[in-house]
Protein backbone atom coordinates (compact mmCIF):
# COMPACT_ATOMS: atom_id res chain seq x y z
CA UNK A 1 0.00 0.00 0.00
CA UNK A 2 2.99 2.31 0.04
CA UNK A 3 5.65 3.27 -2.42
CA UNK A 4 8.56 4.78 -0.58
CA UNK A 5 11.04 3.12 -2.91
CA UNK A 6 11.95 6.57 -4.15
CA UNK A 7 13.40 9.85 -3.04
CA UNK A 8 11.80 11.83 -0.27
CA UNK A 9 13.33 14.92 -1.83
CA UNK A 10 13.61 16.47 1.61
CA UNK A 11 17.31 17.09 2.02
CA UNK A 12 18.10 20.50 0.61
CA UNK A 13 17.85 23.98 1.97
CA UNK A 14 18.94 27.42 0.84
CA UNK A 15 20.47 29.48 3.65
CA UNK A 16 19.18 32.93 2.82
CA UNK A 17 18.34 35.39 5.57
CA UNK A 18 15.03 36.56 4.13
CA UNK A 19 13.70 33.09 3.37
CA UNK A 20 14.77 31.85 6.78
CA UNK A 21 12.89 34.60 8.57
CA UNK A 22 9.76 34.25 6.46
CA UNK A 23 9.99 30.82 4.83
CA UNK A 24 6.31 30.41 4.00
CA UNK A 25 5.91 33.43 1.73
CA UNK A 26 4.37 32.91 -1.71
CA UNK A 27 3.99 29.16 -1.28
CA UNK A 28 0.78 27.62 -2.58
CA UNK A 29 0.23 23.92 -2.94
CA UNK A 30 -3.27 22.58 -3.56
CA UNK A 31 -4.07 19.07 -4.69
CA UNK A 32 -5.74 20.40 -7.84
CA UNK A 33 -2.59 22.36 -8.73
CA UNK A 34 -0.40 19.31 -8.15
CA UNK A 35 -2.56 17.03 -10.28
CA UNK A 36 -2.69 19.66 -13.05
CA UNK A 37 1.11 19.96 -12.98
CA UNK A 38 1.48 16.18 -13.08
CA UNK A 39 -0.89 15.85 -16.01
CA UNK A 40 0.71 18.79 -17.82
CA UNK A 41 4.20 17.33 -17.46
CA UNK A 42 3.04 13.79 -18.23
CA UNK A 43 4.00 13.95 -21.89
CA UNK A 44 4.45 10.20 -22.17
CA UNK A 45 0.98 9.54 -20.76
CA UNK A 46 2.49 7.67 -17.84
CA UNK A 47 -0.13 5.77 -15.89
CA UNK A 48 -0.06 4.35 -12.40
CA UNK A 49 -1.30 1.00 -13.69
CA UNK A 50 -1.08 -0.72 -10.33
CA UNK A 51 -2.73 2.04 -8.30
CA UNK A 52 -5.52 2.43 -10.86
CA UNK A 53 -6.60 -1.11 -9.91
CA UNK A 54 -6.65 -0.38 -6.17
CA UNK A 55 -9.40 1.07 -3.93
CA UNK A 56 -7.79 4.49 -3.63
CA UNK A 57 -8.82 7.95 -4.77
CA UNK A 58 -8.15 8.42 -8.49
CA UNK A 59 -6.89 11.57 -10.19
CA UNK A 60 -9.96 11.66 -12.43
CA UNK A 61 -12.15 12.03 -9.34
CA UNK A 62 -10.31 15.00 -7.79
CA UNK A 63 -12.82 17.76 -7.20
CA UNK A 64 -15.87 15.48 -7.56
CA UNK A 65 -17.69 16.19 -4.30
CA UNK A 66 -20.59 13.87 -5.21
CA UNK A 67 -18.57 10.77 -4.30
CA UNK A 68 -19.37 9.51 -0.78
CA UNK A 69 -16.84 9.85 2.01
CA UNK A 70 -15.68 6.70 3.74
CA UNK A 71 -14.67 3.18 2.66
CA UNK A 72 -14.39 2.75 -1.12
CA UNK A 73 -14.97 -1.01 -1.03
CA UNK A 74 -16.85 -2.96 1.66
CA UNK A 75 -15.04 -5.63 3.72
CA UNK A 76 -14.79 -9.11 2.24
CA UNK A 77 -15.90 -12.10 4.35
CA UNK A 78 -12.72 -13.40 5.98
CA UNK A 79 -13.38 -16.84 4.51
CA UNK A 80 -13.03 -15.29 1.05
CA UNK A 81 -9.70 -13.56 1.72
CA UNK A 82 -6.90 -15.30 -0.19
CA UNK A 83 -5.31 -17.76 2.26
CA UNK A 84 -2.06 -18.43 0.40
CA UNK A 85 0.65 -15.83 -0.27
CA UNK A 86 0.89 -14.24 -3.69
CA UNK A 87 3.36 -15.81 -6.10
CA UNK A 88 6.83 -14.35 -6.33
CA UNK A 89 9.23 -14.84 -9.25
CA UNK A 90 10.63 -18.38 -9.02
CA UNK A 91 14.03 -17.36 -7.62
CA UNK A 92 12.52 -15.68 -4.53
CA UNK A 93 10.54 -16.65 -1.43
CA UNK A 94 8.59 -14.91 1.33
CA UNK A 95 9.92 -14.69 4.87
CA UNK A 96 8.60 -13.23 8.12
CA UNK A 97 11.20 -10.88 9.61
CA UNK A 98 11.35 -11.47 13.37
CA UNK A 99 12.58 -8.13 14.68
CA UNK A 100 13.28 -9.76 18.08
CA UNK A 101 16.10 -11.68 16.41
CA UNK A 102 19.40 -9.79 16.39
CA UNK A 103 20.43 -11.57 13.19
CA UNK A 104 17.22 -10.73 11.31
CA UNK A 105 17.09 -7.18 12.66
CA UNK A 106 20.63 -6.67 11.39
CA UNK A 107 19.67 -8.06 7.95
CA UNK A 108 16.80 -5.56 7.74
CA UNK A 109 19.09 -2.76 8.89
CA UNK A 110 21.70 -3.59 6.23
CA UNK A 111 19.07 -3.79 3.46
CA UNK A 112 17.55 -0.42 4.38
CA UNK A 113 20.90 1.28 5.01
CA UNK A 114 22.12 0.37 1.52
CA UNK A 115 18.91 0.58 -0.50
CA UNK A 116 16.24 2.79 1.11
CA UNK A 117 15.19 6.38 0.51
CA UNK A 118 17.78 8.75 -0.99
CA UNK A 119 17.51 12.43 -1.81
CA UNK A 120 17.20 13.58 -5.43
CA UNK A 121 20.93 14.34 -5.70
CA UNK A 122 22.04 10.99 -4.19
CA UNK A 123 23.92 12.74 -1.41
CA UNK A 124 22.03 11.25 1.57
CA UNK A 125 20.21 8.04 2.44
CA UNK A 126 18.07 7.37 5.50
CA UNK A 127 19.93 5.31 8.10
CA UNK A 128 17.36 3.90 10.52
CA UNK A 129 19.13 2.33 13.52
CA UNK A 130 18.27 -1.20 14.66
CA UNK A 131 16.86 0.24 17.91
CA UNK A 132 14.71 2.64 15.88
CA UNK A 133 13.38 -0.17 13.68
CA UNK A 134 12.39 -2.24 16.71
CA UNK A 135 10.66 0.78 18.21
CA UNK A 136 8.87 1.64 14.98
CA UNK A 137 7.71 -1.89 14.17
CA UNK A 138 6.71 -3.33 17.55
CA UNK A 139 3.99 -1.08 19.02
CA UNK A 140 1.31 -2.58 21.29
CA UNK A 141 -0.72 -5.18 19.41
CA UNK A 142 1.66 -5.47 16.45
CA UNK A 143 1.49 -8.48 14.13
CA UNK A 144 4.80 -10.21 13.43
CA UNK A 145 3.32 -11.59 10.18
CA UNK A 146 3.11 -7.99 8.85
CA UNK A 147 6.92 -7.67 8.85
CA UNK A 148 7.45 -9.18 5.43
CA UNK A 149 10.69 -9.94 3.66
CA UNK A 150 11.71 -11.46 0.35
CA UNK A 151 14.75 -13.73 0.20
CA UNK A 152 16.71 -15.25 -2.66
CA UNK A 153 15.91 -18.97 -2.43
CA UNK A 154 19.43 -20.15 -3.17
CA UNK A 155 21.42 -17.83 -0.89
CA UNK A 156 18.69 -16.82 1.62
CA UNK A 157 19.84 -13.21 1.19
CA UNK A 158 17.20 -10.65 2.23
CA UNK A 159 16.51 -8.46 -0.82
CA UNK A 160 13.17 -6.75 -0.13
CA UNK A 161 11.06 -5.63 2.83
CA UNK A 162 7.66 -4.11 3.64
CA UNK A 163 5.83 -3.66 6.93
CA UNK A 164 2.52 -2.82 8.54
CA UNK A 165 1.62 -1.87 12.10
CA UNK A 166 -1.90 -1.46 13.56
CA UNK A 167 -3.30 1.96 14.42
CA UNK A 168 -6.64 3.41 15.46
CA UNK A 169 -7.17 6.39 13.19
CA UNK A 170 -9.97 8.90 13.65
CA UNK A 171 -11.28 10.37 10.40
CA UNK A 172 -13.63 13.19 11.39
CA UNK A 173 -15.97 11.42 13.85
CA UNK A 174 -15.26 7.85 12.72
CA UNK A 175 -12.63 5.76 14.49
CA UNK A 176 -11.25 3.24 12.01
CA UNK A 177 -8.88 0.35 12.64
CA UNK A 178 -6.14 0.73 10.06
CA UNK A 179 -2.64 -0.35 9.25
CA UNK A 180 0.26 2.02 8.77
CA UNK A 181 2.31 0.62 5.89
CA UNK A 182 5.96 1.60 5.71
CA UNK A 183 9.53 0.62 4.86
CA UNK A 184 8.87 -0.65 1.35
CA UNK A 185 12.38 -1.34 0.11
CA UNK A 186 13.70 -3.38 -2.82
CA UNK A 187 17.39 -4.02 -3.40
CA UNK A 188 18.72 -1.65 -6.04
CA UNK A 189 19.73 -4.49 -8.36
CA UNK A 190 16.19 -5.89 -8.37
CA UNK A 191 14.22 -2.72 -9.12
CA UNK A 192 13.32 -4.05 -12.60
CA UNK A 193 11.73 -7.24 -11.22
CA UNK A 194 8.42 -5.51 -10.35
CA UNK A 195 8.56 -6.88 -6.81
CA UNK A 196 6.95 -3.81 -5.21
CA UNK A 197 3.37 -4.36 -6.49
CA UNK A 198 3.28 -8.00 -5.35
CA UNK A 199 4.73 -6.98 -1.97
CA UNK A 200 2.03 -4.35 -1.57
CA UNK A 201 -0.64 -6.92 -2.45
CA UNK A 202 0.85 -9.40 0.02
CA UNK A 203 0.95 -7.00 2.98
CA UNK A 204 -2.61 -5.98 2.06
CA UNK A 205 -3.69 -9.64 2.12
CA UNK A 206 -2.16 -10.20 5.55
CA UNK A 207 -3.78 -7.04 6.90
CA UNK A 208 -7.15 -8.23 5.57
CA UNK A 209 -6.70 -11.54 7.41
CA UNK A 210 -6.88 -9.52 10.65
CA UNK A 211 -10.19 -8.00 9.51
CA UNK A 212 -8.60 -4.61 8.84
CA UNK A 213 -9.56 -2.99 5.53
CA UNK A 214 -8.01 0.47 5.53
CA UNK A 215 -4.46 1.78 5.72
CA UNK A 216 -2.41 4.95 5.88
CA UNK A 217 0.92 5.49 4.14
CA UNK A 218 3.19 8.21 2.83
CA UNK A 219 5.43 8.59 -0.21
CA UNK A 220 7.81 11.16 -1.58
CA UNK A 221 6.24 10.71 -5.02
CA UNK A 222 2.80 11.59 -6.36
CA UNK A 223 0.46 8.59 -6.62
CA UNK A 224 -3.34 8.40 -6.89
CA UNK A 225 -4.39 10.27 -4.75
CA UNK A 226 -3.01 12.09 -1.66
CA UNK A 227 -5.32 13.25 1.11
CA UNK A 228 -2.85 16.06 1.72
CA UNK A 229 0.54 17.28 0.57
CA UNK A 230 3.05 18.39 3.19
CA UNK A 231 6.32 20.22 3.03
CA UNK A 232 9.56 19.39 4.82
CA UNK A 233 11.22 22.27 6.68
CA UNK A 234 14.69 22.31 8.16
CA UNK A 235 16.10 24.27 11.08
CA UNK A 236 19.86 24.50 10.80
CA UNK A 237 21.77 23.65 13.99
CA UNK A 238 25.31 23.23 12.57
CA UNK A 239 25.50 25.52 9.52
CA UNK A 240 29.10 24.78 8.52
CA UNK A 241 28.65 21.01 8.45
CA UNK A 242 25.36 21.23 6.55
CA UNK A 243 27.01 23.42 3.91
CA UNK A 244 30.15 21.25 3.73
CA UNK A 245 28.14 18.09 3.03
CA UNK A 246 25.79 19.71 0.51
CA UNK A 247 22.63 19.65 2.63
CA UNK A 248 22.47 23.44 2.64
CA UNK A 249 23.89 26.12 0.41
CA UNK A 250 24.65 29.76 1.12
CA UNK A 251 22.35 32.29 -0.49
CA UNK A 252 23.79 35.15 -2.51
CA UNK A 253 23.67 37.55 0.43
CA UNK A 254 24.80 35.05 3.06
CA UNK A 255 28.32 34.38 4.32
CA UNK A 256 29.36 31.53 6.58
CA UNK A 257 29.92 33.85 9.53
CA UNK A 258 26.48 35.43 9.03
CA UNK A 259 24.87 31.98 8.79
CA UNK A 260 26.52 30.86 12.03
CA UNK A 261 25.29 34.04 13.74
CA UNK A 262 21.78 33.76 12.26
CA UNK A 263 21.24 30.22 13.54
CA UNK A 264 22.85 30.66 16.95
CA UNK A 265 20.63 29.49 19.83
CA UNK A 266 20.54 30.37 23.53
CA UNK A 267 22.78 28.19 25.68
CA UNK A 268 19.96 27.06 28.00
CA UNK A 269 16.24 26.37 27.79
CA UNK A 270 13.70 29.00 28.85
CA UNK A 271 10.71 27.00 30.12
CA UNK A 272 10.38 26.66 33.88
CA UNK A 273 9.50 23.09 34.90
CA UNK A 274 10.86 21.49 31.72
CA UNK A 275 12.21 17.97 32.27
CA UNK A 276 12.53 14.61 30.56
CA UNK A 277 9.33 12.59 30.35
CA UNK A 278 9.11 9.70 32.83
CA UNK A 279 6.87 6.63 33.10
CA UNK A 280 4.73 8.36 35.73
CA UNK A 281 3.87 11.09 33.18
CA UNK A 282 2.17 8.72 30.71
CA UNK A 283 -1.48 9.24 31.83
CA UNK A 284 -1.12 13.03 31.82
CA UNK A 285 0.61 13.06 28.43
CA UNK A 286 -2.09 10.76 27.02
CA UNK A 287 -4.80 13.16 28.17
CA UNK A 288 -2.99 16.14 26.68
CA UNK A 289 -2.33 14.35 23.41
CA UNK A 290 -5.84 12.96 22.94
CA UNK A 291 -7.37 16.36 23.63
CA UNK A 292 -4.96 18.06 21.23
CA UNK A 293 -5.39 15.55 18.40
CA UNK A 294 -9.17 15.89 18.59
CA UNK A 295 -8.77 19.22 16.75
CA UNK A 296 -7.68 17.58 13.49
CA UNK A 297 -9.67 15.93 10.72
CA UNK A 298 -7.37 12.88 10.58
CA UNK A 299 -5.40 11.82 13.66
CA UNK A 300 -4.51 8.69 15.64
CA UNK A 301 -6.35 7.78 18.84
CA UNK A 302 -3.67 6.82 21.38
CA UNK A 303 -4.14 4.99 24.68
CA UNK A 304 -1.72 4.90 27.63
CA UNK A 305 0.15 1.83 26.35
CA UNK A 306 0.71 3.43 22.96
CA UNK A 307 1.84 6.74 24.49
CA UNK A 308 4.26 4.82 26.70
CA UNK A 309 5.64 3.01 23.66
CA UNK A 310 5.87 5.95 21.28
CA UNK A 311 6.88 8.78 23.62
CA UNK A 312 8.79 7.41 26.61
CA UNK A 313 12.40 8.46 25.90
CA UNK A 314 14.81 5.98 24.35
CA UNK A 315 18.42 7.00 23.74
CA UNK A 316 19.09 7.75 20.06
CA UNK A 317 15.48 6.84 19.18
CA UNK A 318 12.97 9.28 20.68
CA UNK A 319 13.25 12.23 23.08
CA UNK A 320 10.26 13.61 24.99
CA UNK A 321 10.11 16.44 27.51
CA UNK A 322 7.24 17.59 29.69
CA UNK A 323 6.53 20.85 31.46
CA UNK A 324 5.53 20.33 35.09
CA UNK A 325 3.98 23.30 36.87
CA UNK A 326 6.11 24.14 39.94
CA UNK A 327 2.95 25.15 41.83
CA UNK A 328 0.42 22.42 40.97
CA UNK A 329 2.79 19.72 39.62
CA UNK A 330 0.38 19.37 36.71
CA UNK A 331 1.84 18.40 33.34
CA UNK A 332 0.83 21.29 31.11
CA UNK A 333 2.84 20.83 27.91
CA UNK A 334 5.21 18.47 26.16
CA UNK A 335 7.29 18.14 23.04
CA UNK A 336 8.98 15.18 21.35
CA UNK A 337 11.32 14.44 18.48
CA UNK A 338 12.77 11.25 17.05
CA UNK A 339 16.28 10.50 15.80
CA UNK A 340 16.68 9.58 12.13
CA UNK A 341 20.21 10.05 10.82
CA UNK A 342 21.14 9.88 7.16
CA UNK A 343 24.24 8.33 5.68
CA UNK A 344 26.30 10.96 3.84
CA UNK A 345 27.32 9.41 0.53
CA UNK A 346 30.72 9.95 -1.08
CA UNK A 347 32.02 12.59 1.32
CA UNK A 348 35.62 12.20 2.56
CA UNK A 349 35.09 14.10 5.82
CA UNK A 350 31.64 13.10 7.10
CA UNK A 351 29.67 9.84 7.13
CA UNK A 352 26.52 10.71 9.09
CA UNK A 353 24.04 13.57 9.21
CA UNK A 354 22.32 13.53 12.60
CA UNK A 355 18.74 14.72 12.16
CA UNK A 356 15.93 15.24 14.66
CA UNK A 357 12.33 15.07 13.41
CA UNK A 358 9.60 16.78 15.38
CA UNK A 359 7.01 14.22 16.51
CA UNK A 360 4.05 15.20 18.70
CA UNK A 361 3.93 18.51 20.60
CA UNK A 362 1.20 19.92 22.85
CA UNK A 363 1.14 23.46 24.15
CA UNK A 364 -1.41 24.66 26.72
CA UNK A 365 0.43 26.89 29.24
CA UNK A 366 3.66 27.51 27.34
CA UNK A 367 3.75 29.13 23.87
CA UNK A 368 4.45 26.51 21.21
CA UNK A 369 7.32 28.47 19.68
CA UNK A 370 9.02 28.60 23.09
CA UNK A 371 8.62 24.84 23.52
CA UNK A 372 10.10 24.18 20.10
CA UNK A 373 12.96 26.61 20.69
CA UNK A 374 13.75 24.63 23.82
CA UNK A 375 13.61 21.46 21.70
CA UNK A 376 16.08 23.04 19.28
CA UNK A 377 18.41 23.94 22.14
CA UNK A 378 18.29 20.40 23.53
CA UNK A 379 18.85 18.93 20.06
CA UNK A 380 21.86 21.21 19.57
CA UNK A 381 23.23 20.13 22.96
CA UNK A 382 22.82 16.51 21.83
CA UNK A 383 24.89 17.28 18.73
CA UNK A 384 22.13 17.07 16.14
CA UNK A 385 22.98 18.82 12.87
CA UNK A 386 19.45 19.73 11.77
CA UNK A 387 15.91 19.74 13.19
CA UNK A 388 13.22 18.79 10.66
CA UNK A 389 9.48 19.38 10.69
CA UNK A 390 6.49 18.97 8.42
CA UNK A 391 3.95 21.78 8.11
CA UNK A 392 1.21 19.59 9.62
CA UNK A 393 -0.82 20.18 12.80
CA UNK A 394 0.00 23.61 14.24
CA UNK A 395 3.63 23.61 13.13
CA UNK A 396 3.41 26.40 10.56
CA UNK A 397 3.58 29.39 12.95
CA UNK A 398 6.75 28.19 14.69
CA UNK A 399 8.38 27.54 11.32
CA UNK A 400 8.09 31.27 10.64
CA UNK A 401 9.33 32.30 14.06
CA UNK A 402 12.23 29.89 14.54
CA UNK A 403 14.10 30.26 11.23
CA UNK A 404 13.18 26.98 9.59
CA UNK A 405 13.88 26.94 5.85
CA UNK A 406 11.72 25.17 3.28
CA UNK A 407 13.21 21.98 1.89
CA UNK A 408 13.09 20.99 -1.75
CA UNK A 409 10.67 18.08 -1.44
CA UNK A 410 7.16 17.18 -0.42
CA UNK A 411 5.63 14.28 1.47
CA UNK A 412 2.30 12.94 0.29
CA UNK A 413 -0.13 11.28 2.72
CA UNK A 414 -2.50 8.58 1.45
CA UNK A 415 -5.39 6.47 2.73
CA UNK A 416 -6.06 3.03 1.26
CA UNK A 417 -9.72 2.09 0.75
CA UNK A 418 -10.97 5.31 2.33
CA UNK A 419 -12.09 8.42 0.48
CA UNK A 420 -12.20 11.98 1.74
CA UNK A 421 -14.46 14.32 -0.20
CA UNK A 422 -11.85 17.06 -0.27
CA UNK A 423 -8.11 17.15 0.19
CA UNK A 424 -6.97 18.39 3.60
CA UNK A 425 -4.79 21.34 4.40
CA UNK A 426 -1.62 20.13 6.15
CA UNK A 427 -2.86 21.95 9.27
CA UNK A 428 -5.89 19.60 9.34
CA UNK A 429 -3.69 16.51 9.66
CA UNK A 430 -2.60 15.19 13.07
CA UNK A 431 -0.67 12.08 12.00
CA UNK A 432 3.10 11.51 11.92
CA UNK A 433 4.43 8.44 10.11
CA UNK A 434 8.07 7.47 10.67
Amino acid sequence: MADKDSSSGSNSQNLDQDSAVNPLSNFQNTLENIVQKFQGSNLNNQQHKFWETQPVGQFKDVGNSSLPEGPIEPPTPLSEVKQEPYNLPSLYEWTVCDMDSDEVCNEVYVLLTNNYVEDDDNLFRFNYSKEFLRWGLRPPGYFRSWHIGVRVKASKKLVAFITGIPVKLRVRDEVVRMAEVNFLCVHKKLRSKRLAPVMIKEVTRRIHLENIWQAAYTAGVLLPTPITTCQYWHRTLHPKKLIDVGFSRLGERMTMSRAIKLYRLPSSTATIGLRKMELRDVPAVTRLLRNYLSRFVVAPLFDDDEVEHWLLPQEDVVDSYVVESPDTHEITDFFSFYTLPSSILNNPNYSTLKAAYTFYNVSTATPLHQLIQDALIIAKQKDFDVYNALDIMENEPFLKELKFGRGDGQLYYYLYNYRLKDALQPSELGLVLL
